[in-house]
């Protein structure tokens, strides 16, 4: 499995026993979507390794608690610690109305409720205290936050999303 294919599920970061079990920081609003899970991939040394999950539960509401089949002990849990967890782009559960995925988003026409046609969806800068849409305007960069009330309506079939951002933002990139 390659990581494009893939979404960024949590990380291991720490273990909960003596018998291997380990405690995964979820990067989810509803960790109990993913407590069913059958396996998950571990990355280890840039690839992703399949982990089959004998069992698995939330711990202290935001955390999940998991024991891999492969895992017996407290040697082998010390190896994952700090690893990152993946599953497959299909497992992402379907968004509806304007609530989306980043990576769902790139290619997307934006434009403006004012200013009209933007540019395209390049891609999401998140490293931010406010992730921010990056637009490419016929070379520019353009970077917008990523503020609810912006965000107009996501139009998954048509590829667009339209926004309503303060009169002069777009401006100032150009």
């Amino acid at each position: 499995m390659q990581k494009e294919n893939c979404f960024y599920l949590g990380k291991i970061v720490k273990k909960y026993s003596f018998k291997g079990e380990l405690l995964i920081k979820l990067d989810t609003d509803e960790p109990e979507l993913f407590t069913k899970m059958e396996s998950v991939f571990v990355e280890q040394r840039k690839n992703l390794i399949p982990f089959f999950i004998a069992e698995s539960s939330l711990h202290k509401s935001e955390l999940l608690r998991v024991r891999f089949e492969d895992v017996k002990n407290e040697e082998e849990a010390n190896a994952l610690i700090g690893a990152h967890l993946y599953l497959p782009l299909e497992f992402l559960p379907k968004l509806k109305g304007n609530k989306f995925y980043y990576h769902e988003i790139i290619g997307f026409t934006a434009t403006d409720e004012s200013f009209g046609k933007i540019g395209k969806v390049t891609g999401v800068n998140d490293t931010t205290s406010q992730a921010l849409f990056e637009i490419d305007r016929n070379g520019k960069q353009i970077l917008i936050p990523m503020i609810d009330h912006f965000i107009k309506n996501v139009d998954r079939e048509n590829k667009s999303i339209l926004l309503n951002v303060p009169e002069g933002l777009i401006e100032m990139y150009l």
